[in-house]
């Protein structure tokens, strides 16, 4: 007779209901801070697959290229990313105990960036959400629908997008 485990055993990887490796939770944001409900379903959605979160900050790239080869540090200005609300994001998640891995993608085509991402770490759900107050409704409307229509995961969008 086959042994049931409720949850995963402390240093096993949880898997799926097919057996296969459990694959993570993505979180992505547009350069700004995590809209907080974004935030509490990509933390819960992991706690309770007991799998990875990866916070992707996906920044545009700036067409000073000097800066990048000089100093990439400095391309992109405090006002133009809200970085300490999305470390405070990643802290929450790890106080959580969740492993938590929080990636700063600077690409001059974000969105082309993120399903590239999104492709390659294979995620179980993508949580599309950048404060709805500081992205502009038809720049949050354009990355939700490109998300919907190329990735083959479960998407949840931010409210107003």
């Amino acid at each position: 007779m086959a042994e049931i485990i409720d949850r995963p055993r402390e240093g096993t990887p949880s898997s799926t209901a097919t057996g296969g490796p459990a694959r993570p939770v993505i979180l992505a944001t547009l350069s700004v801070r995590v809209e907080p409900e974004a935030e509490r379903m990509a933390l819960e959605s992991a706690l309770e697959a007991s799998v990875r979160l990866i916070i992707a900050n996906m920044l545009p790239m700036p067409g000073y290229s000097t800066t990048l080869r000089i100093a990439p540090q400095y391309a992109t200005l405090p006002h133009e990313e809200d970085l300490e609300a999305v470390r405070e994001t990643a802290r929450r998640a790890a106080a959580l105990g969740i492993p938590t891995e929080l990636l700063r993608v600077m690409s001059p085509r974000p969105l082309t960036a993120l399903i590239e991402l999104i492709q390659e770490r294979r995620p179980g759900l993508v949580v599309l959400g950048p404060d709805v107050n500081r992205t502009s409704r038809r720049r949050l409307r354009r990355a939700a629908r490109r998300v919907r229509d190329e990735v083959d995961c479960l998407v949840w969008i931010a409210p107003d997008g």
